[in-house]
């Protein structure tokens, strides 16, 4: 494939919100499971990072928010001074070789265990519904267990770690923050009459399964600015045993709400399904768009050209290639992932990908 032609746009910088970034490639936010015993950041986390920090912007891996939104094993969290002071030296890391980078906001809700859960107690979740399948805890894997519904009582204080997370993220030098809201995972849980059926202000109509989005965006936004939070949304998506009656109807809603939150971006997980219209839901956010699922560098410009997208997120082909920006601008070959090092272990299938140069980033930069 040739070099950037004149009509290109993916490689062109672009003011997303406060920041402007080097150009419209993201790093799509991937778990790795890498972080030490206490859930810190380690020298490894540093150096994947920056490897990567030619992306126009990083979106981390998820962080938990506080102990309760762990799940798995040795994600890097963002609810202690150590773990700020581990995301600070990613943060810099990046900032040295002219990237920018957004923590991402996490609870996981009931994709937990009580393995994982302070004195062994149930999860949290906005129902008492149990998510079908298993997870690996680091020690052993083990089947999802029924979680405990929130009280009303409960929410405003969980409203408000996810505001002290955003505060800490800012605190650890980061660019901006995403709020997780996608993949099953806690905010998701609330959004999908398939995992939520409360019946108090939380619950049942579908501006009520919103509302714990919205009040955890707009006291995100009171602890930093709005134009330094992107959102993350899977609508359609089945993954951690998640459905809705009505997805259209359901993440139409949404989009609109966010879109008059001045937001930096709204992060979308485009999931393949037949019976959700991708064009609908896209011409209801007025803001920012960045597209995320399959895409390669055809598909990324053609969805910025005909307007479907602003940015698009990588993925995989961002694990396996730290270098993917020059690899796109180029048309050289990608590594292919080897995914039996995608969670946990050491540096191979971590910092250990080769590049065009040869170079991995494991000398420290000048």
């Amino acid at each position: 494939m040739p070099e950037q032609s004149a009509a290109s746009k993916l490689f062109e910088p672009f003011r997303l919100g406060a920041n402007l970034l080097a150009n419209r490639i993201v790093m799509a936010p991937m778990s790795r499971n890498r972080a030490d015993d206490n859930d810190v950041a380690t020298a490894l986390t540093v150096l994947y990072y920056r490897q990567r920090a030619t992306a126009g912007l990083i979106v981390t891996e998820a962080s938990p928010i506080s102990v309760s939104g762990r799940a798995g094993f040795r994600a890097p969290g963002i609810y202690t001074a150590a773990q700020i002071a581990g995301w600070r030296r990613v943060s810099d890391a990046v900032h040295a070789v002219g990237g920018k980078i957004f923590l991402q906001l996490w609870h996981a809700g009931r994709i937990s265990h009580p393995s994982l859960q302070p004195a062994g107690a149930l999860p949290l979740a906005p129902s008492a519904l149990a998510a079908t399948g298993t997870l690996a805890t680091g020690e052993e894997t083990v089947s999802f267990v029924t979680p405990r519904a929130l009280a009303t009582a409960e929410i405003p204080g969980l409203i408000a770690r996810f505001a002290e997370g955003a505060d800490n993220a800012r605190r650890a030098g980061f660019d901006g923050v995403e709020v997780h809201a996608a993949n099953g995972y806690l905010i998701d849980q609330f959004l999908r009459d398939g995992s939520n059926r409360r019946v108090d202000a939380y619950g049942g109509s579908l501006e009520n399964r919103a509302r714990f989005l919205l009040a955890v965006v707009d006291a995100v936004a009171r602890a930093w600015t709005a134009d330094r939070i992107t959102v993350r949304l899977s609508p359609p998506s089945p993954y951690n045993s998640m459905s809705d009656s009505d997805p259209q109807r359901t993440f139409g809603f949404v989009s609109e709400a966010l879109s008059a939150r001045g937001l930096a971006a709204l992060h979308v997980d485009e999931t393949p399904s037949v019976q959700f219209d991708w064009d609908a839901f896209r011409r209801r956010y007025r803001g920012s768009y960045i597209a995320n699922a399959g895409y390669d560098r055809e598909r990324a410009e053609a969805a910025i050209a005909n307007g479907h997208a602003d940015l698009v997120s990588f993925g995989v082909a961002f694990l396996a290639n730290a270098d993917l920006v020059e690899r796109l601008r180029t048309g050289a070959a990608l590594n292919a992932p080897d995914r039996a090092t995608f969670y946990g272990g050491d540096e191979r299938g971590y910092t250990d990908y080769p590049t065009l140069t040869g170079h991995n980033g494991h000398a420290e930069p000048s």
